[in-house]
């Protein structure tokens, strides 16, 4: 009989592998959970929500006690030219879908539950490899020994690399990874609730498209916390390469914006992270099985990066992997073909289903980023700019000028492409 051998274990305490560990704890499954940071959350970094569904699933009680930040009332879409932006804001005081947490706080507090239920959870442990035997997947090889198991499940990341040593995955292409910076930038409850006109405990979301990324594929963010603002970007790899760019030069441009650095001003920057963001989607998402193995969340591409939705994926794939672990434990068949009950439960779901809708969606978007990411931000401020001041000229002139304007710099035949490209993105969401 082979030692240090359990029933699953799982690589990776981001909110995937904690959402299959603490569905096979519950089940009085032996689960080991490995994590490499030096405590679950040290090295996950999102922008951040998270929202009902799943949640309410894995934690009945998080609402009432988990660290929550806020609760998101107010959703707004910054569209920036170089020194003025359109805002479109929607709030719905009776919403509670949506919460900003820290991940630091958030992920602790997620494996503290499942530890209490009677997880094994592992710090500081780095898998260098999967052991793999006859073609299956049997265990985990660390710096210092081996752990075994009848399952292993994969939530080692974006750029997972035990996905890659057995085959589950192909190295990514650049366009098909972007890179996420944020900073947490410290503010005083109550500036923050003036500031973003917030009731007591509210939170908004605001998702930022234009300057400073002029035609580049990527967007901007701002999450309000409890006594800090999350500030950041999302920017395509191919593109920082492209244009000679870092996303910390970026970033620092998106902060001292006009429309931007009011809302930060006199705040203490608290923390910086960085993070790699699997943009591929449908498109890139590999098989999600194994004999011995299954994968989840960001290590299988789990992203609808139109919706800026990981974490509710995340979860939702660690849980339906646990409950085919807990299928195959009791029928003692860890083979690909019963594995693959998990990738059939999770195209089941409304979130597989949502990144099928989107699947061309970033493709289309990163094609055609100069003209649906900067030249119609840029028209819709000189529009609104127009429009909202008194002048010597007539407006009747003023909007002749604009179109012709317009016309010109993009000319009839872009135009007619845009009007194609986004065509097909409305009716490809559509079908």
């Amino acid at each position: 009989m082979t030692t240090n051998k359990t029933d699953v274990i799982i690589v990776g305490a981001g909110v995937a592998g904690v959402a299959a560990g603490i569905t096979l704890a519950r089940a009085g499954k032996k689960v080991v959970i490995v994590e490499r940071g030096s405590y679950a959350g040290a090295k996950n970094m999102f922008g951040g929500a998270i929202y009902d569904y799943p949640t309410r699933d894995l934690y009945p009680e998080f609402r009432e006690q988990a660290p929550i930040e806020r609760v998101n009332k107010t959703h707004k879409y910054m569209i920036n030219d170089d020194n003025t932006s359109v805002t479109l804001s929607f709030n719905n005081e009776k919403s509670e879908t949506s919460y900003t947490v820290i991940r630091a706080k958030w992920d602790k507090w997620c494996v503290e539950r499942a530890v209490e239920l009677g997880a094994y959870y592992s710090p500081m442990t780095v898998v260098r490899e999967l052991i793999v035997k006859d073609g299956k997947v049997v265990g985990i090889k660390t710096d210092e020994e081996e752990f075994y198991a009848d399952i292993v499940i994969l939530a080692d990341g974006a750029n997972s690399l035990l996905a890659k040593q057995i085959g589950l995955r192909k190295n990514l292409k650049d366009c098909e990874n972007a890179i996420g910076v944020k900073e947490v930038i410290s503010l005083p409850k109550e500036v923050i609730e003036e500031r973003f006109n917030l009731s007591p405990e509210g939170g908004c979301v605001t998702e930022i498209i234009g300057a400073p990324m002029k035609g580049i594929t990527g967007l901007g963010f701002m999450y309000t916390n409890k006594n800090s603002v999350s500030i950041g970007l999302g920017v395509n790899l191919d593109e920082l390469k492209k244009h000679k760019l870092t996303p910390n030069e970026l970033l620092n441009k998106l902060k001292e914006h006009p429309s931007i650095a009011p809302l930060i001003k006199d705040g203490e920057l608290l923390e910086y992270s960085a993070h790699l963001i699997p943009e591929g989607g449908f498109n890139a998402m590999p098989k999600l099985y194994g004999d011995g193995v299954m994968v989840v969340g960001d290590a299988g591409m789990l992203v609808n990066n139109v919706h800026w939705e990981g974490t509710n994926l995340a979860m939702m794939s660690g849980m339906l992997a646990a409950q085919t672990a807990i299928e195959a434990l009791n029928k003692n068949d860890f083979s690909s073909k019963m594995l693959s009950l998990y990738e059939k439960k999770f195209k089941e779901t409304s979130f597989y289903k949502d990144m099928r809708t989107y699947k061309d969606a970033v493709k289309i978007v990163h094609n055609n980023a100069y003209s649906f990411l900067w030249f119609y931000p840029q028209k819709i401020n000189e529009f609104f700019e127009m429009f909202t001041e008194s002048g010597y000229v007539p407006r009747r002139s003023l909007y002749k000028r604009f179109i012709k304007n317009f016309i010109k710099k993009r000319n009839i035949k872009g135009l007619i492409k845009d009007a194609i490209n986004f065509a097909r993105l409305f009716f490809g969401v559509l079908k």
